[in-house]
């Protein structure tokens, strides 16, 4: 009996995938839940495994784009397991691919030598005044290709003595995604940054006298993520528009918080939605960042999971940046990028003392938010980091961390 395998349905709204890796080889027996391929949508890289036990075909090649609900291979359920042949259903196993034909002294010699110009390689290599032997062909049997032509540097009369070598590698559809977002975003948005900067003291303070204990108590750290995500809520309460988005000719505002946050992943980087975030306490949101952060570096994050949210939070200071201008995730209105802390001289009182400051920005839609909400929402932010025991913890530090 043979199994037509079909592209299962990643989400709402996703029509195709592509096909990124194939983990097995055509002719393989696999075992039923063995992950057998991973697949890239415009919005996650998901793993297919096996519905059944048998000798799998493959019916679409890597790099194919493929609609959801296509056969995309076929297991033969009466194929038999080799001997000795373990399947592996945990390790991802890299399969090589085998060559057409033998690989002998001189097809070497062939593959690595300069071979023949294509008549347009010819022309481009003739406008440059390039030699074809000047040139390492990536063709088929050395030939020349356009690409190899157009990549060409003359000679100079003297060796450089360095590799030169490029390599052409197709985005993933995940990628090629985010890059039609964040230009469309560019395009059919007023964006503009607000900066403002942040004393974060009080936090430190805090985080240094009890992330010890509430850490014991509630097996997650007391981290900056709980503190921004709790004063960004307050600012969202105070000056709605910033949660607000945009539909055609109409406003949607939300009476609810639905925080994303960034988080790089091995795919590349992942916007997870914290859920009703107006409802959550210290403890609540330092435990659902782990819970996503965990899935979206482990590969198991879903569609649902990131679909959503009516503001982001990004955190290029975890890599070193000192200010940027986030760009806003669509259809969200804006978004707020938190940085390195660095201590600075700043005056205080009339003193001059050195304190660990963060700059902030928040990116925004013109189109939703003027400048007045824009500016009242940021520093809302900022007072209440400066403030956090009066403002986000109602002057009661061991009530607000459930300790």
């Amino acid at each position: 009996m043979i199994l037509e395998m079909k592209v299962p349905s990643p989400g709402e709204s996703i029509t195709e995938v592509e096909i990124a890796t194939w983990l097995v080889a055509d002719g393989d027996y696999v075992e039923k839940d063995q992950p057998i391929a991973e697949v890239d949508s415009d919005k996650a890289t998901l793993e297919l495994p096996a519905e059944e036990s048998g000798i799998i075909t493959l019916k679409a090649e890597e790099g194919d784009v493929v609609a959801v609900g296509a056969i995309i291979c076929l297991i033969d359920l009466d194929g038999k397991k080799p001997e000795g042949v373990v399947a592996n259903k945990e390790a991802k196993i890299e399969t090589p691919k085998i060559a057409e034909k033998p690989v002998t002294s001189s097809t070497l010699e062939k593959t690595y030598a300069s071979g023949t110009a294509s008549p347009a390689a010819k022309k481009i290599l003739d406008e440059k005044n390039i030699k074809s032997d000047e040139v390492k062909g990536s063709g088929r049997d050395g030939r020349i290709t356009k690409d190899d032509a157009v990549n060409a540097v003359p000679s100079m009369g003297a060796p450089t003595g360095g590799s030169r070598n490029s390599e052409r590698k197709k985005m993933s559809m995940l990628r090629r995604k985010v890059a039609q977002r964040l230009v469309a975003v560019k395009n059919e948005t007023a964006m503009l940054t607000t900066f403002n900067e942040v004393d974060m003291q009080p936090i430190f303070d805090l985080r240094k006298e009890f992330k010890e204990d509430f850490k014991s108590k509630h097996g997650v750290g007391l981290g900056f993520m709980s503190f921004f995500t709790l004063a960004v809520v307050r600012a969202l309460k105070l000056f709605p528009d910033v949660n607000a988005m945009i539909d055609g000719d109409y406003k949607i505002m939300h009476n609810f918080q639905d925080i994303s946050i960034a988080v790089s992943g091995p795919k590349g980087l992942m916007v997870p939605v914290i859920r009703n975030a107006e409802n959550l306490s210290f403890r609540g949101v330092e435990s659902e960042v782990k819970r996503l952060a965990l899935r979206a570096r482990e590969g198991e994050i879903t569609v649902d999971e990131m679909t959503g949210g009516t503001f982001t939070i990004t955190n290029g200071g975890v890599f070193g940046s000192m200010l940027s201008t986030p760009i806003i995730n669509p259809p969200q209105s804006g978004i707020l990028g938190m940085h390195n802390i660095i201590e600075r001289p700043v005056a205080i009182n009339g003193e001059v003392v050195i304190r660990p400051i963060m700059y902030v920005a928040l990116s925004y839609d013109h189109r939703v938010i003027d400048g007045r909400e824009s500016v009242g929402f940021l520093v809302a932010v900022k007072e209440a980091l400066e403030n956090p025991v009066d403002i986000l913890m109602n002057n009661d530090i061991k009530k607000a961390l459930e300790l």
